[in-house]
């Protein structure tokens, strides 16, 4: 591939993602390009509410592929992840044998995958189009499951005991988001391509507000996101994240307040709740530091 081919595809990558509704760099997009290539997972690290989780989304809708999701948690085991069997089913199936007067029922028929729960990972590598595989908040899970992840993430392929090896149908594109809650280890990292995601400057932020609230004013979307922006330097307990700042552009709109400084403190005020989200945040806001902050996106 030509240097011009791959930046046209890049380019194309971007539009792509931006007619789905997510605006990103030209490294991201390289980068989205180069996991599909490569056949390889993408870790991508960053604060909450910067974005991490929409990449996985936005990908899928951009491919018209199905997007699968496994939101990681402190304690979540294999069965959760790949597979359970229906025991229900597998009960009712023993009786309904035994009232027939069947002596018994072959094993391999009740460990069949007429009886088989897919969880997420299983649904995944059985897809007949690669999906999208988003697997959210890595780092919430414990170490003994992402060493299970390894061996997935490694050779698309899963041991079932009782079905025995399940490889991959199609190699689905995979999406692991980390908010860097405790250290990832280094052999997770190595089998993945890695992005790091900030807060979008001033500029980005503005075009994801006007993307997805079209009919936003440009004065009123520039004095939302100079507040959002401003107000991430205040040192709060939760930073506002994009998804808040999309929230309270919204609410905004809703209100029929067509520019920040004419709307006042008080009515900006009740407002608020879409941006903080503790009880210290919001007694941070004292009077004072809203006037300077609404001085400052006017």
């Amino acid at each position: 591939m030509t240097a011009e081919t791959r930046m046209a595809a890049i380019a194309a990558m971007q539009t792509s993602l931006e007619a789905s509704g997510y605006i990103t760099e030209r490294d991201l997009a390289a980068t989205l390009l180069l996991m599909a290539d490569l056949g390889r997972p993408l870790l991508v690290e960053g604060d909450p509410g910067v974005g991490k989780t929409e990449i996985a989304k936005a990908l899928a809708r951009a491919r018209g592929t199905p997007l699968i999701r496994l939101q990681c948690f402190e304690g979540l085991d294999v069965h959760h992840a790949l597979y359970e069997w229906n025991y229900q089913r597998q009960l009712l199936a023993i009786r309904v044998a035994e009232t027939a007067g069947a002596s018994r029922v072959e094993e391999d028929a009740l460990f069949s995958e007429k009886y088989l729960l897919k969880r997420p990972l299983l649904e995944a590598l059985t897809q007949a189009v690669p999906p999208v595989l988003l697997i959210d908040e890595v780092d919430r899970a414990d170490e003994a499951f992402e060493a299970f992840l390894l061996e997935v993430l490694s050779d698309y392929q899963v041991s079932i005991p009782e079905m025995g090896t399940i490889r991959a149908t199609s190699i689905p594109l995979v999406v692991l988001t980390s908010n860097a809650t405790r250290e990832l280890s280094d052999a997770l990292r190595r089998r993945c391509l890695y992005h790091y995601l900030s807060y979008p400057s001033f500029a980005k932020e503005l075009a994801i507000v006007q993307l997805r609230l079209p009919g936003i004013a440009d004065r009123l979307g520039r004095q939302i996101v100079e507040f959002a922006q401003a107000l991430r330097q205040q040192g709060l307990k939760k930073q506002p994240g994009v998804a808040e700042t999309l929230d309270w552009a919204a609410a905004i709109l809703g209100l029929g307040i067509s520019s920040l400084d004419e709307a006042g403190p008080d009515r900006i005020r009740e407002t608020l709740s879409a941006l903080l989200k503790t009880h210290e945040d919001v007694r941070a806001i004292e009077p004072v530091v809203l006037d300077r902050l609404l001085a400052l996106a006017s």
